[in-house]
């Protein structure tokens, strides 16, 4: 055999045992890195890789707090991709997507450090980085779930998201560089503990510390009754049928908030007068006052109570008001119905707005302090010719 096809055999053969021992190496570098993140520790069972369209699967992902008494992982992903963005090559900008199929997130919330498990403790992003080290400009979440354990401590409620699907596209804003607002976000799932849906519809600014954002959100059909152990803990009373559905717009810009939620209830009761379980005489008369409330503000012809709450502020401090949101239950029984829908009425410009005139509002408060201080100097410059002058005359 002549010496040049030996070498390509031998090469061959080298570049097949590399791509065996490959899966080995990296499976060992992602457990290093996911080894030790702080508070939280991670591994994962294999790893597949797929030379050709430049990705490589992780399978079983499992991340867990390192001091917990909680059975669950804080993330169980059975199948993340993590790959190259071909689309994005193609108009000459490496950077990946990532997709996550079926994950288990578990928040857990506690004042005992053991029984909680919020994951803000880690910077997710560093490594992520290390993992992938190439810029991510996509990311999916395909039938997931999300829990929150005591979301609400006294009395307990337990929140979960499940079938979510959610994606954020344009992260590193490949595709839209004009547009303030470049990455769009969606997310929707069902709420199965109390009966309802959530739609979540946005487009943010992800490249900023504080991200800019304009969004949508809803939840729908929430059964009325699943909220009896908040009702009876916070108002003295329950449900005995009705939903309630939330609308939500939302804008920032520059950390400042503008929007508002509108909470829309159909078909409340409250009052039963044939309740069988043990009632109070307090509680009785609540429920009857109560009841007697939506007859005064339901709107008769579609069965519901509904208000819609202004919200402006900064990312710190949210400040509601309270005379538009009775105006809001008022004109919703006497005057017009709100409908089961967004109003549209909220984009980033209002609160570009609301930057504006905090602007205006600091530049006053400038000038009001810069006219203060002039006046105290000019005071004390009356104030010390006064004493020269007084000097002058006791000398004469």
């Amino acid at each position: 055999m002549k010496r040049t096809p030996k070498i390509l055999i031998s090469l061959l053969v080298l570049l097949i045992i590399a791509r065996l021992l490959l899966p080995y190496f990296v499976l060992r570098y992602v457990n290093k890195t996911l080894a030790d993140m702080g508070d939280y520790t991670g591994h994962v069972e294999d790893i597949d890789i797929h030379l050709i369209r430049g990705a490589y699967q992780l399978d079983n992902l499992r991340i867990r707090k390192v001091v917990s008494k909680l059975k669950k992982p804080f993330l169980y992903i059975p199948k993340t991709d993590l790959s190259v963005e071909w689309k994005s090559l193609i108009k000459g900008e490496l950077v990946s997507e990532v997709e996550c199929y079926e994950p288990q997130l578990s928040f857990a919330f506690s004042e005992n450090e053991a029984s909680s498990q919020t994951g803000t403790e880690v910077d997710w992003t560093a490594f992520l980085k290390k993992l992938l080290p190439i810029s991510i400009n996509r990311f999916a979440v395909i039938d997931g779930t999300i829990n929150l354990t005591s979301l609400i401590t006294q009395p307990r409620a337990d929140l979960s998201l499940h079938t979510f699907r959610g994606e954020i596209r344009n992260i590193r804003n490949v595709e839209d560089k004009q547009n303030k607002l470049p990455s769009p976000v969606t997310a929707t799932g069902n709420v199965p503990g109390y009966g309802g849906t959530m739609v979540f519809k946005a487009n943010m600014n992800l490249l900023k510390p504080v991200p800019d954002f304009d969004y949508n959100l809803m939840f729908t059909e929430i059964q009325l009754v699943k909220l009896n152990a908040l009702a009876r803990s916070y108002a003295n009373l329950d449900f005995e049928q009705g939903t309630v559905s939330v609308y939500s717009e939302m804008a920032m810009l520059d950390k400042k908030l503008t929007g508002y939620l509108k909470p829309l209830t159909k078909g409340m009761k409250i009052f039963k007068i044939n309740e069988h379980e043990n009632r109070s005489v307090g509680k009785f008369f609540t429920e009857l006052v109560a009841q007697a409330g939506i007859a005064v503000l339901k709107n008769q012809k579609h069965d519901q109570v509904a208000t819609r709450i202004p919200l402006e502020g900064t990312i710190d401090n949210i400040d509601t008001f309270l005379w538009p949101t009775i105006f809001g239950v008022l004109r919703n029984a006497y005057i017009e119905a709100f409908r089961s829908e967004f109003d549209n009425s909220i984009t980033v410009n209002d609160a570009l707005k609301d930057v504006k005139e905090s602007f205006r509002e600091k530049r006053m408060e400038r000038k009001a302090e810069r006219q203060k201080k002039r006046a105290a100097r000019k005071a004390e410059r009356q104030k010390k010719r006064a004493e020269r002058k007084a000097k002058r005359a006791k000398e004469k």
